[in-house]
């Protein structure tokens, strides 16, 4: 496999960092997946990769190894800047179309930027996305709390932590509130080490909840998308999530799916936030097939 890493300057916006894995074989022509926030999946999406397909992961800004923005105006655009530096990706690698990836809130920042783009988006995969509409509330057998205390257990732990004195050490802090969270993306606590995502030796991610309290979660909430405007997005879209995802509802997959003008969805019964962890085979092989032009045997048209 081929792997190559750098960063994205195109458009004047803040330096992405990004890395991207092909096989050896794949000629100029292939097909590119671009995975916003996607790092901590490109194990798992290798496999396309070695069907000839490139993929590119980057940091979105203010994250990894990407740059941070201190212009008050532009930090309050919030999603629609991450919106904005997908095209700038595209723009990178001089991508006429090329196919969208998005896992939990990258998920909204895919189905924006198909409602913006269409024309460039070929193919798009929601995983585990949050809902359409920001903050709604679902009934119990649409969300994940109905399962168990474990949210409530793990939010108060990590306010415990977050407001300790010790540890002075802003990395081993940092590992301690992922320690925690980790719990709340599987169902399965034997495979919470798997979803350890923290990168707590990068700054950005060490400094990244008050960007996103403070910048994202305004910006997704000020959100007014409407029926018409998901409607008239005609990228197929395939939308994979589980039903116990405590982080996103399950209930908000089922509206991307019936609200989106060609979508259908897979679900992973029991599955958490990171269901590729708990059912890779449906969840990988239905991405791999969804990707090739086909729907897979386990999305469900919702209508």
């Amino acid at each position: 496999m081929q792997t190559s890493e750098g960063y994205v300057t195109t458009g004047g916006g803040p330096r992405l960092f990004f890395r991207t894995l092909s096989s050896r074989e794949a000629g100029g022509d292939q097909r590119t997946l671009v995975v916003p926030n996607g790092w901590y999946l490109l194990d798992a999406l290798a496999p396309l990769a070695a069907s000839g397909r490139r993929i590119v992961v980057y940091d979105p800004r203010h994250r990894g190894e990407s740059d941070a923005v201190t212009d008050a105006a532009e930090l309050a655009r919030g999603i629609h800047a991450d919106v904005d530096d997908v095209e700038r990706v595209r723009q990178h690698f001089g991508l006429e179309r090329f196919d969208l990836l998005g896992h939990s809130y990258a998920g909204m920042m895919v189905a924006l930027y198909a409602t913006r783009h269409g024309e460039r988006a070929a193919r798009m995969v929601q995983v585990g996305p949050m809902e359409p509409f920001p903050g709604k509330e679902y009934p119990p057998h649409l969300t994940g709390a109905a399962m168990d205390d474990v949210l409530r257990e793990v939010c108060a732990k990590i306010a415990e932590l977050q407001a300790a004195s010790e540890p002075a050490d802003p990395v081993e802090r940092c590992r301690g509130c992922w320690r925690e969270l980790r719990r709340i993306y599987v169902t399965d606590p034997a495979d919470a080490h798997r979803a350890d995502w923290g990168r707590c030796e990068l700054p950005n991610e060490r400094r990244m909840m008050p960007y996103w309290m403070g910048q994202m979660m305004p910006s997704l909430r000020a959100l007014a998308l409407t029926a018409e405007q998901l409607a008239a997005v005609r990228t197929p879209t395939l939308v994979i999530h589980g039903t116990r995802d405590r982080s996103a509802p399950y209930g908000g997959a089922r509206e991307w799916a019936m609200l989106l003008g060609d979508a259908r969805l897979a679900t992973v019964e029991g599955g958490g936030h990171a269901p590729w962890i708990e059912a890779p085979e449906l969840v990988l092989g239905s991405i791999a097939t969804f990707l090739a032009g086909e729907w897979p045997p386990a999305a469900e048209l919702v209508r």
